[in-house]
C-alpha cells in the first residue's frame, strides 16, 4: 500500500506494550483505530500479526500503515495530486525550528504562536502534536507534557524522549511547576495583588439556539477547587490592567472564569466576557500568554525556569499602551 512505513523498536523502548508505543509515537491513533488496524493485519510486528498488548523487544520492526493527522488511514491520493508528505515534514520542521526558545539533550522550549492548536480535534488538521513527528530522531519523537489553548500564546515544554516524558508529566501532576501567565484584562481588581479562590465546574449552557459547554464557578460534588494568584503590574486608562497570574491548580479555562468572575475578563475573551471584554485600539483576541516556569529539570532535578519574550498581537498591545513587554515578577510575596 503507498505510504505504508516501517519503525525500528529502540533499546529505550523494549518491553513496552504495542499499544503504549503507539500512543507515545502516534497520540491521534485512538484505541479502537488501532484495533483495527490489528484485525485487519495493517499493524504487523516483525511481519506477523499481534495483538494491542504484545510486549515490544529492541530491534523489532512494526509497519505502520499511512496515517492522516487526525489519526485515521489516509486514502490514496488522487491521480495527479500526489501528497508533498517531504515537503510537509519540512514545512514543519521550519516552523517548530522558528519556535524554539531552548533545547537540550531532554527538552525543547517553544514559543507557541497565539491560534495554533496543540492537538488535534474535529475540523482541526494542523496541530502541535502532529508537527512534532518532523523532529524525530533516532527513534524518539517529542511529546507533549502539557497543554495551552488554542488562543493562548506562549512558553510550552516539550519533552525529546520517553523519560523525559514521564518525568515532565509527573511533574504537571504534581504541581510541580510554577506557571507565570501575562494577561490584558478589561477590568480593573480591586487590590494590587491577591488570590482567586473560587470553585469551578463544567456546565452546559444556553448560547444561542443551542447548549454549550461552559466552565463557570459552582459548588456542588463536581465542582473543583481551583486558586490563581495574581498581581497588576501595569494599568491603562478605562480600567485597562496588565496582570501578571498564576494558576495554583491547573483547571480548564481557570484564569479566564476567575478574572471574568472578579470583573476583569481577558481582553478579547468573548467566551466568557462577552461584549466588555471588547477594548478599543486593540485586537479583538484573547490577551492570554504564558510568561514563563519554573520546574525540575527531568534529567538533573534542577530547578529551571524558562521565559518566553511577548509575541504576535499582544506584543503590538503592550506597544499601544507602553506596557514593559520586560516586566519582572516576584511572587514571593505573593499570597499562596
Amino acid at each position: 500500500m503507498s505510504g505504508v512505513t516501517s519503525k525500528t523498536v529502540s533499546e529505550g523502548e523494549a518491553g513496552m506494550r504495542l499499544d503504549r508505543w503507539f500512543k507515545a509515537h502516534y497520540p491521534s491513533v485512538g484505541h479502537g483505530m488501532l484495533e483495527k488496524f490489528l484485525r485487519k493485519g495493517q499493524v504487523r510486528v516483525d511481519g506477523g500479526r499481534v495483538k494491542a498488548n504484545r510486549r515490544l523487544e529492541a530491534g523489532e520492526t512494526i509497519r505502520i500503515p499511512p496515517i492522516s493527522h487526525d489519526g485515521t488511514q489516509e486514502k490514496p491520493p488522487k491521480a495527479g495530486k500526489p501528497v508533498p508528505s517531504a515537503a510537509k515534514r519540512r514545512e514543519d520542521s521550519d516552523a517548530l525550528r522558528a519556535m524554539i526558545l531552548y533545547e537540550d539533550d531532554a527538552i525543547l522550549a517553544l514559543n507557541k504562536p497565539f491560534g495554533l492548536a496543540v492537538q488535534g480535534g474535529t475540523r482541526t488538521m494542523r496541530h502541535l502534536d502532529g508537527m512534532l513527528g518532523a523532529l524525530e530522531k533516532n527513534g524518539e519523537r517529542p511529546r507533549l507534557t502539557h497543554r495551552l489553548d488554542r488562543d493562548t500564546g506562549g512558553l510550552m515544554l516539550i519533552a525529546k524522549t520517553r523519560q523525559a516524558a514521564a518525568r515532565l508529566g509527573g511533574a504537571f501532576q504534581r504541581y510541580e511547576v510554577e506557571k507565570t501567565y501575562w494577561a490584558l484584562a478589561a477590568g480593573a481588581l480591586r487590590t494590587q495583588r491577591g488570590t482567586i479562590d473560587l470553585k469551578i465546574a463544567p456546565r452546559m449552557m444556553r448560547i444561542g439556539d443551542g447548549t454549550q459547554e461552559r466552565i463557570v464557578p459552582a459548588q456542588g460534588e463536581d465542582a473543583k477547587k481551583a486558586i490563581t494568584d495574581f498581581q497588576r503590574l501595569d494599568e491603562a486608562g478605562q480600567g485597562v490592567s496588565f496582570l501578571a497570574l498564576r494558576p495554583v491548580t491547573g483547571r480548564k479555562h481557570q484564569i479566564r472564569v476567575h478574572l471574568a468572575a472578579a470583573g476583569a475578563p481577558i481582553a478579547g475573551d468573548r467566551k466568557y466576557g462577552g461584549p466588555a471584554a471588547l477594548i478599543e485600539g486593540v485586537a479583538p483576541s484573547l490577551h492570554l500568554f504564558c510568561r514563563a516556569m519554573t520546574f525540575p529539570h527531568p534529567i538533573t532535578g534542577k530547578k529551571t525556569t524558562l521565559t518566553a519574550p511577548l509575541s504576535g498581537y499582544m506584543r503590538d498591545t503592550w506597544k499601544f499602551f507602553s506596557f514593559d513587554p520586560e516586566a519582572e515578577v516576584d511572587w514571593s510575596e505573593a499570597p499562596s
